[in-house]
């Protein structure tokens, strides 16, 4: 059964996108958190970009950096955690724009039978950023990286 990704904005700074996952918040969390796992879907198999290089300090103060290979040119992706609850709770910032567009990034883990309700908020600084943010097309492939994280998890050994 295909389980769609419903995102709203609820205000004029948060872009809020839910998920339920087929497996349980444990697994979910180690597929946000695990490098080797998290590399097998972040990036949408249909966006024009390769995943590089992945490094990721999981605890409060660690650091994250995303390094991508979009066509002719690097691109990355960096911040810090602000909140790590095992299996149910991480927090981050998006520090590549620059403090003025920087974003904070919360996702949730509840557990639903079995299954994982996964909740990823994010805050932008103000109402352009977000506007921005969309307007580049950077929320275009969450659906589908869900869709990818969803498949991993169902496979992952129980």
């Amino acid at each position: 059964m295909k389980i769609p990704t419903a995102a709203v904005r609820t205000s004029e700074r948060e872009l809020v996108v839910s998920r339920t996952i087929d497996g349980p918040p444990r697994l979910v969390f180690e597929a946000w958190t695990r490098p080797e796992l998290f590399r097998r879907w972040w990036v949408p198999k249909s966006a024009p970009m390769t995943l590089l290089s992945c490094e990721m300090d999981v605890r409060v103060g660690g650091e994250y950096r995303l390094a991508f290979d979009v066509g002719t040119q690097t691109m990355e992706f960096f911040g810090k955690y602000l909140e790590v609850t095992p299996c149910s709770r991480l927090a981050w910032t998006n520090d590549e724009g620059g403090a003025e567009a920087a974003a904070i990034t919360t996702v949730t883990f509840e557990e639903r039978d079995g299954r994982t309700l996964l909740t990823l908020h994010d805050l932008h600084p103000s109402k352009e950023a977000l506007d921005a943010a969309i307007a580049s097309g950077s929320t275009d492939g969450t659906s589908e990286s869900l869709g990818q994280l969803d498949e991993l998890v169902a496979n992952l050994p129980r």
